[in-house]
């Protein structure tokens, strides 16, 4: 059953274009904060991870619009940050909110703590709008989000107008968010899931981009080639080396030369330069892995700064597959290495367990590799994911000499691209941990 429409849609035509909307909450964790804290609003806020009130450890876990005109850039150093941008009420260690008549002169910013509870109860509010304003909604991650609306409106204008219905109806949500529950969102709507996302980031803050069937190509055109969902800095560096520069110039390249840089990734990215992507909004299933990642204050050769981080994450992840029931096969580890080289490796084990002691141990031992090299940040993740009933009769890690039974998945570095991972939920820091670590985040959790 298909909720309300707006005053005036006609959904009784059969189109084959869909109506996709991609919908982002601008800076988020800011805008939580200036929820509580209005007299933030138009001020720099920037919201640390491992930080305290008063303190200069941590990391930058997001910062508002104003204080990126300053430079401060997610995880970065707090300390560093503060040099860029001083502690507006750096004499009060209390972090009391500022005056009215101070707020907003953008010469100095107000640093916050992470509050994940807090902004997961604010999501919620936002998560409930989303799934009554569609039929079908995929949550992405705390702050983002697809919805198919193709059947609460359609492409059609009222009364030849400049304006069509679908975008009336994402002004309708959008402007329900900020009715409802305060915070801004940038919506992208297109015909096809790459495009909406495309068109959401297109017009930050608090945007509303419109992208009409027969009109996505056109747009697409003139974009920097990192602009198309999938390409990130990596292959934006080697799709450089060919020339393509822009989505045009990927829309038009030869499909064997992509081939031969981008293997399977080719046709796709390609499909998606076009304005093309087939790919329909389905309801967030179950998690293919879990995963956890931890971005250090400043980069670190010290290893039992490392391992003590690893040892965390690996507790972390294990706990929160118990939590959601699953089994895991595969325990791997993330290093990125200055400037910005991402490297895994992982073990793949002879059958689904749950043992969070043997998580831990694998993850140490797959550091180990990596333990005389600097590191800016570090993960581990647990994948193929098996949810069996508690019942179910499993294997006991715990009797497996890891040596000989927990085979070691090929040493090969992946150099990944950091952003924009073909089908991959965007990055957002999640809490910090008392071992001094500046960000916990989720990394590449991927869904059915």
């Amino acid at each position: 059953m298909r909720g309300k429409t707006l005053p005036g849609t006609d959904t009784s035509t059969d189109t084959p274009d869909q109506i996709i909307l991609h919908v982002d909450m601008d800076c988020f964790y800011a805008s939580c904060e200036r929820l509580r804290e209005p007299v933030l609003r138009d001020a720099p806020v920037v919201i640390g991870m491992g930080y305290e009130p008063g303190e200069t450890f941590g990391a930058v876990a997001t910062a508002s619009y104003e204080a990126r005109e300053h430079g401060i850039e997610s995880a970065q150093s707090i300390s560093h940050a503060l040099e860029q941008l001083p502690r507006a009420d750096a004499h009060n260690q209390n972090q009391t909110a500022p005056d009215k008549t101070d707020a907003g002169t953008g010469s100095e910013g107000y640093y916050r703590p992470v509050d994940l509870e807090y902004y997961q109860s604010v999501a919620a509010e936002v998560k409930d709008i989303l799934h009554d304003c569609a039929d079908v909604v995929r949550e992405v991650s705390i702050d983002e989000a697809y919805l198919d609306i193709t059947g609460r409106t359609t492409w059609q204008r009222t009364n030849g107008g400049d304006r069509t219905l679908a975008e009336g109806y994402a002004r309708y949500v959008k402007q329900r968010i900020m009715r409802t529950v305060g915070v801004p969102a940038s919506v992208g709507v297109a015909p096809n899931m790459s495009a909406a996302k495309i068109a959401s980031d297109h017009q930050k803050p608090d945007g509303l981009v419109v992208l009409e069937p027969g009109s996505v190509a056109s747009f697409l055109n003139p974009l920097p080639v990192e602009s198309i969902h999938g390409v990130g800095p990596v292959t934006a560096n080697r799709l450089s080396e060919l020339e393509i520069r822009t989505a045009g110039d990927l829309a038009a390249a030869d499909s064997e030369r992509l081939t031969e840089v981008l293997d399977s990734r080719a046709e796709t990215l390609s499909k998606r330069a076009m304005g093309n992507d087939d790919r329909d909004v389905t309801p967030t299933g179950k998690p293919q892995s879990l995963s956890r990642e931890s971005a250090f204050a400043a980069t670190t050769e010290n290893k039992a700064q490392k391992q003590n981080a690893i040892s965390e994450l690996a507790a972390d992840v294990a706990a929160r597959a118990n939590q959601r029931g699953a089994l895991y096969q595969t325990i791997g580890i993330k290093v990125v290495t200055p400037p910005y080289e991402v490297r895994t490796r992982e073990r793949s084990l002879p059958g689904p367990i749950e043992d969070s002691d043997l998580v831990v141990d694998i993850a140490c031992e797959l550091l180990a590799e990596f333990e005389e090299e600097a590191a800016r940040k570090i993960g581990v993740r647990v994948s193929n994911l098996s949810f069996a009933a508690a019942d179910q009769a499993q294997l006991n890690a715990r009797e497996w000499d890891s040596d000989r039974s927990c085979a070691p998945a090929p040493a090969v570095d992946d150099i990944q691209d950091d952003s924009h991972d073909i089908d991959n939920a965007n990055h957002h820091p999640h809490r910090s941990h008392s071992s001094g670590q500046a960000s916990l985040e989720e990394f590449t959790t991927k869904h059915d």
